[in-house]
């Protein structure tokens, strides 16, 4: 079967990629970014990463669930740093758990974000990254952000495989590249 649809190419660290151009509101198009099941390029990016994040005082990676869990752990192994996931629903194992409402460009609706108590006392009074592995919009960023707060987090870096859209908006944060956003007139 012929692929016919449009593709955007990146090569994080040498891992090469054709990524597939979805329309996720009405004239407007992203390059997705999937690195489930992409082992090849989930370790290119956290070499990359790891050694951009060399100079950068922290003691643990946060992520939220569930794309960025791949990057968060080969980060982990990376660096030596534990990590933590913020879940999307809430267990009642998770305690008195910490939470931030947001809404992803990729799925556009609101979502929960929870930090599980046993997982606040690990961050807490500690220095932390928050990895993603695609920062557009900032709102999944703003709502771990926000929880990091509440557990008394010291957020020292923004890390994402890719940002997308507005450059000058994420110039602080540490990334492999940076993707455009496709508007149809």
């Amino acid at each position: 079967m012929p692929e016919d649809y449009e593709t955007y190419h990146i090569n994080i660290n040498g891992a090469e990629r054709d990524l597939r151009l979805f329309e996720v509101a009405p004239g407007v198009r992203i390059a997705v970014v999937n690195i489930l099941g992409d082992t090849e390029l989930v370790q290119a990016a956290s070499k990359g990463l790891a050694e951009k994040l060399a100079s950068i005082d922290f003691d643990t990676i946060v992520t939220a669930e569930a794309k960025s869990i791949p990057l968060a752990y080969a980060l982990s192994i990376d660096t030596g740093r534990p990590y933590v996931v913020l879940r999307k629903s809430y267990k009642s194992y998770m305690g008195d758990a910490l939470k931030s409402e947001t809404v992803s460009i990729t799925t556009g609706t609101p979502q929960t974000l929870y930090l599980d108590e046993k997982d606040c006392k690990i961050v807490s009074g500690k220095n932390v990254i928050i990895v993603d592995d695609v920062i557009s919009t900032g709102s999944t960023l703003e709502g771990i952000q926000n929880i990091m707060k509440d557990a008394r987090a010291n957020v020292t870096a923004e890390v994402a495989i890719l940002t997308e859209g507005d450059l000058q908006k994420w110039e602080k944060v540490v990334s492999l590249g940076h993707l455009p956003i496709w508007l149809d007139e």
